[in-house]
């Protein structure tokens, strides 16, 4: 049976929508996902702030910075999500120390179980090797989230068999090497790393440098099940003016954009 998130695929290609939890504040967020699933969003993918966020360009940084310099902690991070009343699947997006640390000594079964109890449907943690998963998982497994890997374009054959094998959801497609940031192209990269994963079971979903609606239909076209987008969206934050409504405009620009790019996509040959 198919998971909360891994059907928000079902339809059409999927917008997910990143923003970071308490940029500028927590009422603020609450409002700016609601603006995001009204202009399309088919998941969230809420960022829990880290001091050290080695996945994330300056865009990014500037956004957890700012959520944490006002106050955002796990606890506070998870009382905004049980508080958020959208019909989307959202997804925790943080580092494995947050996760680790939270609550008492029994690892990571302390958090994800806040987090299910919370709303979240999902875990993104890029800092955690895939070889190092298996806690993880099991405390996923156990609650009902699922564990999202990232895979980039240097990913080796045997480290994305050991991924595929442990995720759930989706796949998160890496577009490019380097960090987050919204790019004016898309990258060869992207096309390669579809390609590889073109007998996955999961949907795909490629992140990394979209913020236009050419390249949501770029990406869609050329066999992704969806596009992740966040810095379009944190820069739209960040300028503090007419948030809510921009965000609602830049996600439809997107989703549209996604939906175009399966309509191009060509029908398999029948035999």
């Amino acid at each position: 049976m198919a998971s909360e998130i891994e059907a928000a695929f079902d339809d059409d290609p999927a917008l997910i929508s990143y923003v970071a939890a308490g940029d500028p504040d927590a009422e603020s967020t609450k409002e700016y996902v609601r603006a995001l699933v009204r202009g399309g969003a088919d998941i969230v993918e809420l960022g829990l702030p880290f001091s050290e966020p080695i996945a994330e360009g300056s865009t990014i940084q500037g956004a957890i910075r700012r959520a944490l310099e006002a106050g955002m902690t796990p606890q506070t991070y998870l009382d905004l999500v049980a508080d958020l009343d959208v019909d989307v699947p959202l997804v925790c997006m943080t580092y494995y120390n947050l996760i680790y640390q939270y609550g008492d000594d029994r690892g990571v079964e302390p958090f994800v179980a806040a987090a299910a109890e919370a709303g979240i449907a999902g875990l993104i943690v890029p800092d955690l090797p895939v070889d190092e998963s298996d806690p993880l998982k099991e405390a996923c497994d156990a609650h009902g989230l699922d564990l999202i890997f990232m895979v980039a374009p240097t990913t080796t054959d045997d480290r994305l068999d050991r991924m595929l094998a442990r995720a759930s959801g989706f796949v998160y497609v890496q577009g490019r090497l380097g960090t987050t940031g919204a790019r004016s192209d898309v990258s060869d990269e992207t096309h390669v790393s579809l390609d590889r994963l073109d007998a996955a079971d999961l949907p795909k979903a490629v992140g990394f440098g979209i913020s236009e609606h050419e390249h949501a239909r770029e990406i869609v076209a050329g066999g992704a099940d969806g596009v992740i987008v966040g810095s379009a969206f944190v820069d739209i934050v960040a300028s503090q003016e007419n948030v809510a409504d921009r965000l609602e405009a830049k996600a439809r620009e997107l989703k549209a954009g996604a939906v175009e790019g399966a309509e191009k996509v060509p029908e398999p040959e029948r035999t």
